[in-house]
């Protein structure tokens, strides 16, 4: 479980954290998790009681409103609420790492004190704007531009987003968006393109956000197209050095994935303890089910995935709180994590038989939503590339 595999690497603190926060993932969200997967939409309220309980603001310092901690703690938080429900645990990772982190890693002064201090408390959200239909894995091939109005001292956008987290909710307040700010073409015709980024306020004249999406699982997650259409936000507007955009959405794609992992790992876990808890009521042939040896070295295996995945996204955490490189590590712990998730969740539903095809059931939910979990963040392809390429190999 996680305290004992936990015991050997987390103080007291981190500790008394993840027990706090998988407390509130069992008499708040799990309750609620059926109901809002059903209405397919965000529950504000709860995401207002996660502010007030400071998870937003877990891996900020005091000084801008954050709780203090590490990126450890935040992603003990994560994995616990991905127990009972991956939509609301997303909710948590993409609104720090790809909401918050950016603005408070590269914004100025000006751009944190308006922002961050509803961000880090929960009482709004931000929203990552990177994906296109032909720019996923491949930043690069960016279309959206931006465009510097130097009379009005504008920036004007346009373009077109895909599959964006956070970015439709009422409390959504800010969305970060790459857009290219400069094209080159070589003369063997090879194009180099200038990203920078740009924080356009919910409800910006020209920022269309499209109907949510009609996803197989998550559905609890707020995510949405966009389009922009001559949006002009104020040059001041510009989040980091103009051409950086490119460098900086990669470093929080790598801290990203680690967080992303712990979730993963939060749905094995979740998987595992359902199964665990149903092979011991349902009796077949006179015997609790988990007394059959073909029941009980599935869910053997399932605590190895889950302990695996776990000891995976603690070694990168623990190099990314100690100023370490971790990037390749954090491809591991995404695809160890994510695997461990598909695969817990096709056995433990196998375990529920039927009732493991009813969606009321937790594990039918980790069933659907854990396929996302190879795709997101950067697909099972891409994280093997980055593997790869550690190990010297061309990819």
């Amino acid at each position: 479980m996680i305290s004992e595999t936990h015991s050997t690497v987390l103080t007291d603190e981190q500790r008394k954290l993840s027990a706090t926060v998988r407390e509130f993932a069992d008499e708040v969200v799990a309750p609620a998790a059926y109901r809002y997967d059903t209405e397919r939409r965000l529950p504000v309220e709860i995401i207002a009681q996660m502010g007030e309980t400071g998870l937003f603001g877990l891996p900020f310092p005091t000084d801008v409103g954050g709780q203090g901690k590490d990126y450890v703690s935040l992603c003990l938080a994560v994995e616990a609420l991905a127990r009972v429900d991956q939509s609301i645990a997303v909710t948590l990772e993409a609104g720090v790492g790809l909401g918050i982190m950016p603005i408070f890693r590269h914004g100025t002064q000006e751009q944190k004190e308006r922002w961050l201090p509803d961000l880090v408390t929960g009482r709004a959200l931000a929203a990552f704007g990177l994906t296109e239909a032909g720019a996923g894995s491949d930043a690069a091939a960016t279309r959206t531009t931006a465009r510097l109005d130097e009379g009005a001292g504008e920036w004007v956008i346009d373009g077109s987003k895909q599959f964006i987290t956070n970015s439709g909710t009422p409390i959504t307040s800010v969305v970060t968006v790459t857009a290219v700010t400069a094209e080159r073409v070589e003369a063997d015709g090879t194009v180099h393109k200038e990203l920078s980024s740009f924080l356009v306020p919910a409800g910006t004249p020209g920022l269309t956000v499209g109907p949510s999406y009609d996803k197989v699982g998550w559905h609890t997650s707020d995510t949405h197209p966009l389009t922009l259409e001559g949006v002009r936000v104020p040059e001041s507007n510009l989040l980091g050095r103009r051409g950086r955009g490119f460098a900086n959405f990669l470093h929080a794609l790598d801290e990203g994935r680690i967080a992303f992992a712990a979730l993963a790992t939060g749905a094995a876990q979740g998987c595992l303890e359902e199964a665990l808890r149903y092979s011991r009521e349902r009796h077949v042939f006179g015997h609790s089910i988990g007394g059959h040896q073909h029941v009980a070295f599935t869910l053997a295996r399932m605590q190895a995935r889950v302990h695996s995945a776990r000891l995976c996204w603690l070694d990168a955490a623990l190099k990314q709180t100690r100023g370490m490189s971790f990037k390749a590590e954090a491809s591991v712990a995404k695809l160890v994590g994510s695997e461990a998730a598909m695969a817990n969740a096709r056995d433990a539903s196998q375990i529920f038989g039927g009732y493991g095809f009813l969606n009321e059931n937790p594990v039918a939910r980790h069933y659907r939503d854990s396929k996302v979990l190879e795709v997101g963040e950067g697909t099972t392809e891409v994280q093997l590339m980055v593997i790869a390429r550690d190990l010297g190999l061309a990819s």
